[in-house]
């Protein structure tokens, strides 16, 4: 999982090159809400050969199809969101620092993973 701090009026798909760039795992599907639907997201996804799955926007003019039984997976995304929003020090930000917040989402993320683990 890979975190990055954009400023809170930013757009999705503004901070999307921030999460995808480096060193992770190419992935064979991208799940994502329709604040990411841009063309050059799926343009770049395409090229990397990675199957975008991204509802359109009410307000785009070609029209694109989306995968829903792929898309429904997408749930498990925002149960994990959910999960680390329980944590009240994720949920509203009381670190003053982006390295310290970043910190205790990973701290936050590893005890979520070790309690899967221990199931």
């Amino acid at each position: 999982m890979r975190t990055e701090i954009t400023p809170g009026q930013t757009s999705d798909y503004l901070g999307f090159d921030l999460v995808m760039a480096g060193n992770l795992p190419r992935p064979s599907v991208l799940l994502a809400d329709r604040g990411y639907d841009a063309d050059k997201i799926r343009e770049g996804m395409e090229a990397r050969n990675v199957l975008p799955v991204i509802p359109m926007r009410r307000s785009r003019k070609k029209r694109i199809g989306v995968d829903r039984s792929l898309y429904r997976l997408r749930n498990l995304v925002e149960r994990c969101f959910n999960k680390l929003k329980n944590a009240r020090r994720v949920a509203t930000r009381y670190d003053k620092t982006a390295e310290s917040f970043l910190g205790f989402i990973d701290i936050t993320s590893i005890r979520l993973w070790f309690r899967h683990l221990s199931t």
